[in-house]
């Protein structure tokens, strides 16, 4: 087996940016927050904070009582992105970059002439030193490498933080057998449930199994493809399909109230259109959730219709869901939206006027308000809804996704996402009636 891909991954990247940034945080413990208030929780930390416990999810209040004297930072998106592009520069002074995986993760093809150990250690050590210098010291790195991508990313996460490690042929299988099957890229709790009911509990019963064994597992030929990684075969990963596109916000404490609330999902809901376009797509369906303070946290309903990609319809449907919202519920926490069954432009047929409006007649007027707000910066033309949450609606990161800033693409707080019942749901209900 050759060793083709390297992988680098940037270790607690978010807080490390900040530590870079911030002299004054550097050997203490950091934890990143989405805005400055108590009542909100941790979406980073460095590594001396997990090391305590104050993980991703943690309380602002369970992070302090944790980790006494612990630096809560407020989230910055623009500096970490800033960070990810200086990754990507002190990598290409080693090795071009085949793909970007997330904002602080990506791997590299080994030329052939690298394809072994000792020239392969020699250019992961000349990447740590590119990406000291050209991004910070603070800014430390796991690299893996591997016969293929999927193996190198394995690799990556066995020596944290700053580690170096090699999977080669004499390694195979046995340094895999001390991993649990959760470590393994592709088995998340649904998978790791499915192999547990077939019998497979570990790494190594896993490796004994069939390539016809996995795929009757996975249910498909991804199954057989894991079969293929695990021996060190360079099998192309998955193309991942989108999906949805969402946004979600935790609210500050001026707009923890219905009219808030509301002018936040009209805020989101335009970024969100804004993306679909750039997307080239369409969308037909819209799913909104809130999240609220004490008793039943979360709250959330959908709707499906024919597709757009217009603001003004779906902002046509955005109030009609908000009208189903609970009655009586004030202390309103957190808002999302999210646009789904996404049609491709090219697949897109457009209405015959008279018969149904789906907004395709201004399709001139959403690329002049796209164009606008690109050009002289973020909110400088608006649908009047979302006056009152146009500064509390801040880009966020997914670490799958590297926002466009121009877009202000953002991620979804997995409590305001739609689960898959909820859409199955959607799509059983009439849609809703076009204009």
């Amino acid at each position: 087996m050759q060793l083709r891909a390297l992988l680098v991954d940037y270790n607690g990247f978010f807080a490390a940016c900040e530590q870079q940034e911030q002299p004054a945080l550097r050997n203490r413990p950091v934890a990143v927050i989405p805005i400055a208030a108590e009542t909100t929780c941790v979406i980073a930390s460095s590594y001396d904070a997990r090391e305590r416990g104050v993980k991703v999810g943690t309380s602002v209040a369970e992070a302090r009582r944790l980790c006494p004297g612990i630096a809560l930072v407020e989230s910055r998106p623009e500096v970490y992105i800033h960070y990810h592009h200086k990754l990507l520069e002190a990598v290409d002074t080693c090795l071009p970059v085949s793909e970007v995986w997330s904002i602080d993760e990506v791997w590299c093809e080994l030329p052939p002439r690298w394809r072994n150990r000792t020239d392969a250690l020699a250019t992961a050590r000349k990447m740590k030193q590119a990406i000291a210098r050209l991004a910070g010291a603070h800014l430390t790195c796991s690299i893996g490498i591997s016969g293929n991508p999927w193996l190198a990313k394995v690799a990556s996460e066995m020596q944290k933080p700053d580690g170096l490690v090699v999977l080669d042929e004499d390694d195979l299988p046995e340094r895999l057998f001390e991993l649990k099957l959760r470590d393994l890229p592709g088995i998340g709790p649904n998978m790791h449930q499915r192999l547990r009911r077939s019998g497979i509990d570990t790494v190594a019963k896993l490796y004994a199994c069939t390539s016809a064994q996995l795929r009757a597992i996975w249910g498909n030929v991804e199954g057989a493809r894991m079969w293929e990684r695990l021996r060190g075969r360079h099998v192309p990963l998955a193309h991942q399909q989108t999906s949805s596109i969402g946004h979600s916000h935790v609210l500050p404490p001026e707009l923890r109230n219905p009219a808030g609330a509301e002018a936040t999902l009209h805020r989101l809901l335009q970024k969100a259109a804004m993306r679909l376009r750039a997307a080239a797509h369409y969308a037909g369906g819209l799913h909104i959730a809130l999240r609220f303070a004490g008793g039943e946290k979360r709250w959330g309903t959908a709707a499906t219709f024919v597709e757009t990609q217009d603001t003004r319809e779906l902002t046509r449907v955005l109030r009609l869901l908000w009208e189903r919202r609970p009655a009586g519920r004030e202390n309103i926490t957190g808002a999302g939206v999210s646009l789904f069954n996404l049609l491709p432009a090219g697949m897109h047929t457009t209405t015959l006027p008279g018969i149904v409006d789906n907004g395709d007649r201004r399709a001139g007027l959403n690329a002049t308000l796209d164009h606008l707000n690109r050009k002289l910066g973020k909110n400088t033309v608006v649908y009047g809804g979302a006056l009152g949450a146009l500064e509390y609606a801040p880009v966020r990161i997914a670490f799958t996704r590297i926002p466009d800033l121009t877009l202000e693409e953002g991620d979804a707080d997995p409590s305001l996402t739609p689960s898959p019942q909820e859409l199955a749901q959607a799509q059983s209900l009439p849609k809703v009636a076009a204009h």
